[in-house]
């Protein structure tokens, strides 16, 4: 036995050398520049398979192993430290597998399969470069998944590189707990006079982008693609706060159920007309005053045909779209995403409710509907099937993109956030982008309810209100109540 492998098995034996496992690529390169350690790894990882009695593999994340493993390659084969591929495998990995397992949770929830292949974090990362190439966006998918003892986010770029944070401090029960009181503060109507919103804003933000912001930063990017797990698919991201700014004041937002259920196909929508079709009255819900402005100002800003109670049926849905192509199509009216299946939950229309394993139906996939618009809508914040279901309403409905609201706003404020951002549709090539600058005039004030009219910046002129909202008074609007509820869901393009 010559003097190394007599030093390493003594080592081994005497627990100097733990039986701590490599990677196997760390593994291959150490044994192809030291024949006569092979036997030795070989040992090493037989012990830590059979005391652990799982793959020799390390787990996903587990950097405080690794390091040990280059400080003893280091010391005892006296080399430079190899670079370490095996993180960004083990990230790449970790990317695919919430791929598989997000797109089965959304089949089990609609109760059917979707032919959509999985696509691989390089996929992704391909993708992402060519929507770069064909809208001059820089974008990023944050993965968000919560565990027991710890949060794990993934970032993938056009780079092809993503990369793997751990937030322990952000363990599931706490990031739950903080996440819900978030959800309150900005849900409630009686706080509109009130920051309360904030602590819980500033936390959510150090524990889920603060970690990524460096890499964000060193990108460019400016558009956020959030695919995320259990109790975060109700987060109202775009109020999250740094201390100084709201998250959406610096980047384009959206929600997906899964990158291989979403449709990535960009097209540009501004000169796109709407089918836009609502409810004013309605038997056992809450009546909406203000959606006869709200569709005919939108008809207004971007073309197209507005249809009213007793013309807002199934029937007259199907006959309009098929007499006509319309890629976007707007729905003012009470969509509810309550617990339990898919057929729990469903967007009322003049006679009947449509509900949301029915979407199908409507066949907004042939032609494929753009950009599908809920005006009022109601979430079961926290639950897991109600999140299920606003989360995955464009891949429900079979459209592009869905905007929807997490909770019930006010009538006069979704009128205002809806005919500025219908405005903003006209001008922006990206759907998120026309939402965000929507949510940014609001915040600074440029939109507001005064006098009995909406004022808008850069018109001269007010819309006036019908007399249930002009009554209200004036309304500053810059509270994340009136806007952080509308959420882009599926592409962001």
């Amino acid at each position: 036995m010559n003097k190394f492998n007599f030093l390493a098995v003594t080592f081994l034996i005497t627990g100097i050398i733990s039986p701590i496992v490599a990677p196997a690529e760390i593994i291959g390169d150490i044994s192809l520049k030291y024949p006569n350690t092979q036997q030795v790894t070989a040992r090493i990882s037989i012990a830590q398979s059979s005391r652990e009695g799982r793959n020799t593999t390390p787990a996903t994340g587990n950097r405080r192993q690794e390091n040990r493993i280059w400080r003893r390659k280091k010391i005892f084969f006296n080399t430079q430290p190899i670079p370490n591929t095996s993180q960004l495998q083990r990230t790449r990995g970790a990317v695919d597998e919430q791929e598989q397992d997000w797109k089965k949770d959304y089949e089990d929830y609609i109760g059917t399969t979707f032919p959509n292949p999985l696509m691989s974090s390089k996929a992704i990362s391909e993708t992402l470069s060519t929507i770069e190439k064909q809208t001059g966006k820089k974008s990023a998918v944050v993965y968000l998944i919560p565990t027991p003892k710890q949060l794990e986010i993934l970032l993938v770029t056009s780079r092809n590189k993503p990369v793997s944070k751990s937030i322990q401090a952000a363990n599931r029960d706490a990031l739950l707990k903080i996440t819900k009181q978030f959800q309150t503060e900005l849900s409630d109507p009686r706080r509109v006079d009130t920051t309360s919103y904030l602590a819980s804003a500033q936390q959510l933000y150090k524990w889920l982008i603060a970690p990524i912001q460096k890499e964000l930063q060193a990108e460019n990017i400016d558009t956020l693609v959030f695919c995320v797990g259990v109790g975060l698919r109700s987060v109202p991201f775009s109020a999250l706060h740094d201390g100084k700014k709201f998250l959406v004041e610096n980047y384009s937002i959206s929600l997906i159920p899964a990158f291989s259920l979403t449709d990535t196909r960009y097209t540009d929508i501004r000169d796109f007309s709407v089918l836009a079709m609502g409810a004013s009255e309605f038997k056992d819900l809450q009546p909406l005053p203000a959606v006869p402005i709200e569709l005919s100002t939108i008809v207004q800003n971007k073309g197209g045909s507005s249809f009213l109670n007793d013309k807002f049926t199934l029937n007259n849905l199907r006959s309009q779209r098929q007499q006509r192509s319309y890629k976007i199509i707007h729905l003012a009216t009470h969509g509810v995403f309550q617990p339990g299946t898919a057929s729990n939950s469903y967007i009322q229309l003049w006679n009947t409710k449509l509900r949301l394993n029915q979407l199908r139906q409507l066949q907004l996939n042939n032609p494929p509907v753009d950009l599908l618009v809920l005006s009022a809508c109601k979430t079961a914040l926290g639950d897991r099937q109600a999140e299920l279901g606003f989360s995955g309403l464009a891949l429900e409905a079979g459209v592009k993109s869905a905007m929807g609201s997490l909770w019930n706003v006010s009538d006069a404020g979704t009128l205002v956030l809806m005919t500025e951002f219908y405005q903003h549709l006209k001008t922006s090539p990206l759907k998120a982008e026309a939402l965000r600058q929507t949510q940014i005039g609001m915040i600074e004030g440029q939109i507001k309810i005064q006098q009995g009219q909406l004022r808008q910046a850069g018109l001269r002129t007010g819309t006036p209100l019908p007399p249930e909202l002009s009554q209200l008074g004036d309304l500053n609007l810059s509270h994340p109540y009136y806007w952080a509820g509308f959420t882009m869901i599926g592409s962001p393009w």
